[in-house]
């Protein structure tokens, strides 16, 4: 099992939130690219960043993220804010080895059809829920549409990998939601990385001991700011 950290961004710098709540931000590193370069030096064989005023609608980081792509020689999976096609050949013009389409998935189906047709095994779809209800625009806007529902449509649109978050347990360090993660494994023929919630290594042990064979990554993010889990320890122990 792979393990990839997080940086989320919000005005060029890494920040992290409590349950997607933007008035629990917390800045925890103001240069993103020594942070990168400090979680490629620990292990990391992958880095996810997410532009979180893209997803807010409300600015974006974009060359934050191409900053980060040149400075580490690991792939860098980048989502928040990518509304066209145009906007994500950009990302990938800009260093990122996949982009995530998530608000897309639900709003704009046309649109993300379209760009998983174009861009193939280069999208992931990012698929955050609280409970079997589905969230979009940086998990403030509540949608009818179910999650398992929407991991058998995207499946069905081509999409080989999907990122899960329970909302309710990013950056909270109550541990992965395993049941959620087994139910999203089983709905369709997809791989499944893991999001939200893991604070401590035996967080991670459960993850790789109940899991599905379909979780093969997991993200952390919280937890490696706030010094609970030691990366390079986190890798050894899911390698």
């Amino acid at each position: 099992m792979i393990v990839i950290p997080a940086i989320d961004l919000s005005g060029g710098v890494c920040v992290r939130m409590e349950g997607g709540d933007p008035t629990t931000a917390t800045v925890y590193d103001r240069d993103p690219v020594a942070r990168a370069k400090a979680f490629v030096d620990a292990g990391a064989r992958r880095l996810h960043v997410i532009d979180l005023d893209g997803a807010f609608g409300s600015g974006e980081n974009v060359r934050a993220i191409e900053r980060i792509c040149a400075s580490v020689a690991v792939p860098v999976q980048t989502g928040g804010g990518i509304r066209t096609l145009e906007m994500a050949e950009a990302r990938l013009a800009g260093g990122a080895s996949e982009i995530i389409l998530g608000t897309l998935l639900v709003e704009e189906e046309r649109i993300a059809r379209n760009i998983i047709g174009k861009l193939g095994t280069r999208v992931i779809a990012g698929i955050d829920a609280r409970g079997e209800e589905v969230a979009t625009r940086g998990w403030a806007e509540r949608t009818p549409v179910a999650r398992d529902a929407l991991v058998k449509r995207v499946a069905q649109w081509g999409v080989g990998r999907i990122i899960f978050t329970e909302i309710k347990r990013d950056g909270m360090g109550l541990g992965y939601d395993v049941s959620a993660l087994r139910a999203v494994a089983e709905a369709a023929p997809v791989k499944v990385t893991a999001s939200g919630g893991a604070r401590t290594l035996d967080d991670l042990r459960t993850l790789r001991d109940a899991a599905p064979e379909a979780v093969d990554s997991c993200i952390i993010g919280s937890a490696l700011y706030k010094g609970t889990i030691d990366l390079a320890q986190a890798i050894e122990l899911l390698r």
